[in-house]
């Protein structure tokens, strides 16, 4: 509602019409000054009502950008009406005297307006500042997430990466600029080497920490092992991921796949946590899903994972590959898409091909490029990584 007691300026010449319309519009809630120049007004004055006797139209612009201003006449002439509607004025009544309420209501109305009119501005202004000052926050935060991403990056392991005759080649790029996927593979002696391949729900930065926590335990657990009974060792690895991930009570799981390669003996120990897709081993011009199933790591306590084993021939790709790969490739339904994918994998003679077979690009030449050559972050419905171990054969690096 419009504030009591407005000022409003009343421009006509002297006489009893102005102090008649003076006295029609004061019978409203307003306070009313009288004058033949508008400087002659007082300062506070919130509105004119201008006799067009008093006002010629050429000065009508210059009174409508000072103030907002209803014309009044006492004959309706189309010239004067187009003049005052071409100069801004707010609008134009013929013979105010006869409609004075319409008048005090117009007033009303006006004024109210022009006070939205106000806030309206005075909101526009709130918005771009706090608009400026989301943009600045969002800068610093794509700043931190940016050298988040390149640290993340620099946990993982040289890529390709050859250990004990076994070669290890990758491609890792985000959704967002922290991922939620990770991968190792590590030697531990002349005998073993362990990998393992992780996707953490979600993404962004509550997902990366938890690749950094994994990362940082399954080095520890890998130094306080010695050697012995590597067919337990994935599935403590598991249960002990499970226990850690409940205790944070961060809300966030995994899905996992844990290895350890005896090179001596060609053979894979191996446990998962709910891995999908299941590894593909391919070996002798055939591929097929590596056995086995289990629970994802940090949502149930008490979960018994398997202990799994599978003979490596001599020559052998294992194909790893999160979930998001399965969203670049054809088919209805997820057993299509399974299939697909052992087609292609079979067809690929590693990460490179497979990308191009995915059209995701070439693979960069440095770890920055890992994430520089995806399609780009809107491009992506997921994280998206796809890994290879392949051997005996490989010279080491």
């Amino acid at each position: 509602m419009v504030s009591q007691r407005r000022l409003i300026g009343v421009l006509d010449r002297p006489g009893q019409d102005r102090d008649a319309l003076a006295e029609a519009i004061a019978k409203g809630p307003f306070a009313v000054a009288a004058a033949e120049r508008l400087e002659d007004l007082p300062e506070e004055t919130a509105l004119v009502v201008a006799h067009v006797r008093a006002v010629p139209s050429h000065q009508w612009a210059a009174l409508s950008a000072t103030l907002p201003t209803l014309v009044v006449s006492e004959s309706r002439l189309d010239s004067d009406l187009l003049a005052a509607v071409a100069a801004g004025t707010v609008d134009y009544i013929v013979r105010p005297l006869k409609h004075a309420e319409l008048l005090r209501l117009m007033i009303a109305k006006v004024l109210e307006n022009h006070e939205l009119a106000r806030e309206h501005a005075r909101d526009r202004q709130r918005l771009a500042e706090l608009n400026e000052s989301l943009e600045t926050h969002l800068a610093l935060l794509r700043l931190d997430q940016q050298a988040g991403g390149h640290i993340q990056r620099k946990l993982l392991p040289p890529r390709p990466l050859t250990v004990n005759g076994v070669c290890c080649d990758y491609w890792l790029a985000p959704s967002l600029y922290l991922s939620g996927d990770f991968l190792d593979f590590q030697r531990f002696d002349e005998r073993y080497s362990v990998f393992y391949f992780a996707d953490v729900s979600g993404h962004g930065a509550s997902s990366a920490f938890v690749t950094v926590l994994l990362k940082y335990l399954c080095n520890r657990w890998l130094t306080e092992w010695d050697g012995s009974d590597p067919e337990s060792l994935p599935a403590q690895w598991l249960d002990a991921l499970n226990r850690e991930l409940l205790d944070t009570g961060i809300g966030k799981h995994a899905t996992l796949f844990v290895g350890v390669i005896d090179h001596a003996a060609h053979r894979l120990y191996y446990s998962l946590g709910a891995q999908l897709p299941m590894p593909l081993l391919e070996a002798h011009g055939e591929v097929h899903p590596l056995a086995g199933e289990g629970m994802p790591v940090g949502l149930f306590p008490q979960v018994a994972y398997p202990s799994l084993v599978c003979e490596l021939p001599a020559n052998f790709r294992l194909w790893l590959c999160s979930d998001g790969v399965l969203e670049c490739l054809k088919g209805e339904t997820l057993a299509v898409r399974l299939k697909e994918l052992e087609r292609l994998a079979l067809a690929c003679d590693g990460v490179a091909a497979l990308r191009r077979r995915l059209a995701l690009g070439e693979i960069g030449a440095d770890d920055d490029g890992l994430v520089q050559d995806a399609p780009g972050h809107d491009d992506l419905p997921d994280d998206l990584t796809i890994m290879t171990l392949s051997g005996f054969d490989h010279d080491n690096a």
